[in-house]
């Protein structure tokens, strides 16, 4: 049995599933480029929309790009110095996008991690495994160590290379997401993907990435949308039925594209996914997290197979249908993943907490295979 008597009293679920979730990332320029004048904004201007914007944000993680969205990369890099010690409390998680293994401004990028990573909770790291193959997030990783870091890596898978030895990759223990770059990977393998069909038309290596993760307990964050929508999702769309409605209202055939490609992924037990639009966060939010009643729903499952002590062998009815483990083990999954993405009412993590106990460990792996439970 696993013991959690740690966790029972505080209802804390992070140390049984790896952490919480990178959920929806949000791109964010440090510096932005304003087409309107033709010109780069300035320092206090940059300062003043991360303190309207940013503070406040709905994503689950602000994602800072100093790479390839990043021109003025000096200028952006002293931005983050001076601003990240000043962030407010927050519920989100700060990333930032480092430039590749060993180039200049790598190097660069170090030097800022080095004094701001008590302020951030991931450093993700552009065309991971590229050139020195997995050697890359063991020197990375021993770095962290060197500089007293407890940062997590989240290597961007963004070229056949990378997805040869992704599993390499992720077996270091600071590695527990990896992004699937589509565009640049679909650029090496010199495929042609569309805004709307890239799924399928990367559905190979996507089962590929997804496969290497499950196997070890890594979560995998889906790809870029490139599609802008007109309309922001509002907060209170949260059940289906409350979405198919906003959706026939007022979305356009961006927003149904997005929705549809985020419930996609989803279903293909992603860790996240990144977005880069305002408008893209709530129509992904909505996609990726356990609705109130789909989270009542799967309680109600668990709670009739306690009562029958069918949770590890038998079968109920329930609603018209026949259940047995492997249905209690993906209600069980939901609840975790609502856990995950921040979304589980406090009423049911001791519940949760409830079910796991009565679990063998090797139970628990199979239903939550992210994470080195």
């Amino acid at each position: 049995m696993l013991d959690i008597s740690s966790v029972s009293n505080t209802d804390d679920l992070t140390p049984i599933l790896g952490g919480y979730w990178p959920g929806i990332q949000i791109y964010y320029p440090p510096i932005k480029y304003n087409p309107l004048d033709g010109s780069y904004e300035t320092m206090d201007q940059a300062k003043l929309r991360l303190q309207k914007h940013a503070y406040q944000t709905k994503a689950h993680t602000l994602l800072f790009d100093l790479e390839d969205g990043c021109r003025m990369k000096e200028m952006s890099r002293e931005l983050l110095l001076q601003e990240l010690p000043r962030f407010p409390q927050r519920n989100f998680q700060i990333a930032i996008r480092i430039n590749p293994f060993r180039t200049p401004e790598y190097e660069e990028d170090l030097k800022l991690i080095k004094q701001i990573h008590k302020h951030i909770d991931v450093i993700m790291l552009a065309k991971a495994g590229e050139v020195y193959g997995d050697a890359e997030i063991r020197d990375l990783s021993s770095w962290l160590v060197s500089i007293g870091s407890d940062l997590t890596i989240q290597p961007i898978i963004e070229h056949p290379r990378s997805l040869q030895i992704a599993g390499d990759m992720m077996k270091y223990p600071t590695v527990k997401h990896v992004v699937f770059g589509i565009h640049d990977f679909s650029k090496a393998m010199a495929y042609k993907i569309t805004p709307r069909n890239w799924i399928n038309e990367l559905q190979t290596y996507f089962d590929m990435v997804t496969l290497e993760a499950r196997i070890n307990g890594a979560g995998v964050i889906g790809g870029v949308e490139v599609m802008l929508t007109k309309h922001n999702m509002p907060d209170s769309c949260v059940e289906q039925k409350d979405i198919r409605r906003w959706l026939d209202l007022h979305g356009d055939e961006a927003s149904r594209v997005v929705f549809e490609h985020a419930r996609t992924e989803t279903a293909m037990g992603l860790t996240g996914k990144q977005v880069i639009h305002p408008n893209h966060i709530n129509l992904c939010k909505v996609a990726f997290t356990p609705s109130p009643e789909e989270i009542e729903h799967n309680v109600a499952i668990l709670k009739a197979a306690i009562e029958a002590d069918a949770l590890l062998g038998g079968a109920i009815r329930f609603e018209g249908e026949m259940l047995d483990p492997p249905m209690f083990g993906k209600a069980l999954q939901t609840i975790l993943r609502a856990y995950a993405l921040r979304a589980l009412p406090a009423e049911y993590r001791a519940f949760a907490v409830d079910v796991l106990i009565r679990l063998p460990v090797h139970t628990i792996r199979e239903n939550w295979p992210y994470g080195r439970i």
